[in-house]
């Protein structure tokens, strides 16, 4: 005999088998006990959520000879002819192959006749959406006045695709992600029936990568069965199995992350790669690994919603004492922005390798959320007494006093405080420059963003022609505007010009400069930090 899949083999036959949707068991049984059921029902939520399957119970409740408590008898001759799929009354149809206008007007044409045993006809249309609008148009009357012995049940993944009008017409019920505690109990008890070994541990693991979907998870559940066949299923083989990867290679991969050593990290993709283990996966896993740490971080009394171990939550504990919340958001976002483009790269690894240096080198983005952050961090080592050297200043030469200058330059005393509208512009300054017309685009390229004595944005030019073009109010109007598109903002700009003998810098601080060398020396400060103390 043919083996049946976990899924089949255990599909609930009855309300009281179905697992994680009370809300729409107890409604279905109350109608169906008040013989008060709807002419149209629309049951959507993603898959393996129980929507074909609460529909084919309900056909059958509604039909049983002997129904307890709104639940079929599973004894009768209707109730075994529908679990066997032979009766007449319940007619199945799949709308992803069967959407057309011919289809649907077949549909209405049989509504006419009643039933050949039972009380109803049961029509269930699955992933109704895939209906074309001339399919819906003629479903319309039928749906809405239907003879009294017709039930439409229509189910869906994609809710936002059926017309209002359908809808309208339905009563709607929305089927829940299933949770984890509700799969793994239902793993538990299905392998306690077919006599498998299996840890608490892998139970719970497959019931997450199930998404919500018990469908998934028996189906996750199976495979593993398979590889490890008459076996004891441990974590680490349905880590194998799946292609995941522990815990613990995470909070490794984080603490490497942290001291930017970006050669640990990318030794370490070297490692998990040579085990075989699949990389969108491994993404989507650490994505959610550093979730964890960030609520760990940001709230009291969580331990319910992460779902993880004594031994791991610890380690997420200390592990949230190393990093800032924006800090742990910023590498969020990264590993999310790679989880949507992963899935259809041909060079997975190549994306994996560049999002870790992306997350040990801060400095590679230039965004300006990126940017105003490493300046907010630059102003608290400078209140905090941490002193920010500037870039060293090209020699002078032959400068108007004859002497040469062979030493760095003295930069000026950097602000204690930058406006925001002032850190957006300096953020922005390259694509503002990159973005002028010729001749504004000529002379931005040797001048350099600074601060006012007011507060406002001090753009410091070279003496001659750049100074003259900026002397005209239409011109300095045009680089506020082009400056305002950037950062959202109208800002005062004042242009300072400088004479050629004296270094600008000597002056006005270059801000660019001065983020640039304090990000600099950031990295050298976490390399130089011993490994013992992490």
């Amino acid at each position: 005999m043919s083996y049946t899949a976990l899924y089949r083999k255990f599909r609930p036959a009855a309300f009281e088998d179905v697992k994680g949707q009370e809300h729409i068991v107890t409604t279905l049984k109350n109608q169906i006990k008040a013989e008060r059921t709807s002419h149209a029902y629309l049951f959507c939520g993603t898959r393996g959520t129980g929507k074909t399957t609460v529909a084919k119970i309900f056909a059958k409740a509604v039909n049983c000879e002997d129904p307890k408590e709104g639940s079929p008898c599973g004894e009768c001759a209707i109730c075994r002819a529908i679990s066997a799929g032979a009766s007449m009354n319940v007619i199945e149809i799949d709308a992803a192959s069967n959407n057309g206008v011919d289809s649907i007007r077949e549909i209405v044409d049989e509504v006419t006749y009643s039933p050949a045993e039972g009380k109803y006809k049961v029509y269930i249309i699955d992933e109704v959406h895939m209906l074309s609008i001339g399919a819906f148009n003629a479903l319309l009357k039928t749906l809405e006045e239907p003879p009294s012995y017709v039930i439409f049940i229509l189910a869906t993944t994609e809710v936002h695709k059926i017309p209002i009008t359908i809808m309208s017409r339905c009563q709607r019920y929305d089927f829940k992600r299933i949770t984890i505690d509700t799969i793994s109990g239902r793993l538990k008890e299905l392998m306690d029936k077919e006599q498998v070994q299996i840890e608490e541990k892998a139970l719970r693991y497959i019931a997450k990568a199930a998404d919500g979907s018990m469908r998934d998870a028996l189906s996750l559940l199976d495979q593993c069965i398979a590889f490890h066949f008459e076996q004891e299923l441990t974590y680490d083989k349905v880590l194998d199995v799946l292609g995941a990867v522990d815990t613990e290679v995470f909070s490794r991969l984080l603490r490497i992350v942290l001291r930017a050593n970006v050669t640990g990290a990318i030794s370490l993709l070297e490692e998990i790669v040579i085990q075989g283990r699949e990389l969108a996966q491994f993404v989507s896993d650490f994505t959610w690994y550093l979730r964890n740490l960030l609520l760990v971080k940001t709230a009291d009394g969580i331990e319910d919603v992460i779902d993880v171990s004594t031994e791991n939550l610890a380690r997420l504990k200390e592990e949230a004492q190393m990093a800032e919340n924006d800090v742990i958001m910023r590498y969020i976002r990264v590993m999310s922005e790679l989880s949507g483009q992963i899935r259809y790269a041909s060079q997975k690894r190549i994306m994996v390798e560049i999002a870790l240096i992306k997350l040990c080198r801060p400095g590679m983005e230039t965004d300006v959320q990126s940017l105003t952050d490493r300046i907010r961090q630059i102003e608290e080592k400078i209140e905090n007494g941490i002193q920010v050297t500037a870039v060293p200043a090209p020699a002078r030469e032959n400068a108007g006093d004859g002497s040469t200058a062979s030493g760095p330059a003295v930069m000026a005393e950097l602000p204690k405080a930058v406006p925001e509208d002032v850190k957006a512009a300096v953020g922005k300054w390259s694509a503002i420059v990159g973005e002028a017309a010729m001749p504004m685009k000529a002379y931005l390229k040797t001048a350099y963003p600074s601060l006012g004595g007011d507060g406002s944005l001090l753009v410091v030019v070279q003496d001659g022609l750049p100074s003259d073009y900026f002397k005209s109010a239409q011109h300095k109007k045009s680089l506020e505007e082009l400056i305002a598109c950037y950062t959202g903002k109208e800002m005062k700009v004042t242009v300072q010009s400088t004479e050629q003998d004296r270094n600008p810098r000597e002056l006005f601080p270059d801000l660019t400069q001065v983020i640039s060398q304090a990000i600099h020396m950031e990295v050298e400060e976490l390399e130089d930090i011993p490994e013992e103390l992490y």
